[in-house]
């Protein structure tokens, strides 16, 4: 299970000429731009992978982050809330998401998904941020009933759940930070820097104004709850 990237998986109704392109357009990029970025005291190579042109946006940060999760953890029981890994390497854990229909992911309602066992590792990548926030009726206050669901629910005692969130998207999660009451009993924050796509690490204060762009968060929160 060595979650090695996979630069090969087209998305749906590319055409070979045009996955060649955006192949050749990251390739490109890649060699321009800065190789590394830090993170909670260790150093991770950024992604350039054609899927979603994480060059561009915050997959280029999170997606290195979450695999060393999953690389630390194998073995283990890992639920994903969000299919987002899948398209970037071969996964070998359970997915749980409401929308997505994709071969082996649960389509279910977070706040109503009971496993049989609990998971050792509960990973979440840019997805809670929607829950209740692009819903009809707008409940906001569903997101940390997720959240409470997951730890109460899913997490086994001994278990970590780790999440990333954007800044900016969700008003209420923000609004949250604000009053000092994230529902993460630890947090970090990362902060983009340039339009080259660089990150640095950064806390709150630094990040509590930072946009949501179109398609592309400024500033994500990756929060952490211990079983």
């Amino acid at each position: 299970m060595s979650y090695t990237y996979d630069y090969t998986k087209a998305t749906a109704g590319e055409s070979a000429a045009r996955r060649y392109l955006r192949a050749i357009k990251m390739t490109l990029t890649r060699s321009a731009r800065a190789k590394t970025f830090q993170f909670n005291g260790r150093e991770y190579e950024y992604l350039y992978h054609p899927y979603n042109k994480t060059w561009k946006n915050e997959r280029g940060v999170e997606i290195p982050i979450f695999r060393e999760l999953l690389l630390k953890r194998e073995g283990k029981r890992v639920l994903e809330v969000g299919n987002v890994l899948s398209h970037y390497f071969p996964i070998h854990h359970e997915v749980v998401d409401k929308y997505e229909v994709s071969s082996g992911v649960i389509n279910k309602d977070i706040v109503e998904f009971v496993p049989q066992d609990k998971y050792d590792l509960i990973i979440s990548i840019s997805t809670l941020e929607h829950i209740g926030w692009d819903e009809q009726p707008q409940e906001p206050i569903k997101l940390l009933q997720a959240i409470d669901h997951l730890r109460s629910a899913c997490l086994a005692p001994s278990g970590r759940l780790v999440a990333s969130l954007p800044i900016g998207y969700n008003r209420y999660f923000d609004y949250l930070q604000n009053r000092g009451k994230s529902p993460f009993t630890t947090q970090h924050f990362l902060k983009r820097i340039s339009k080259q796509n660089y990150w640095m690490e950064s806390d709150w204060e630094q990040c509590r104004d930072m946009p949501y762009g179109r398609f592309v968060a400024h500033a994500i929160c990756i929060g952490s709850i211990m079983g």
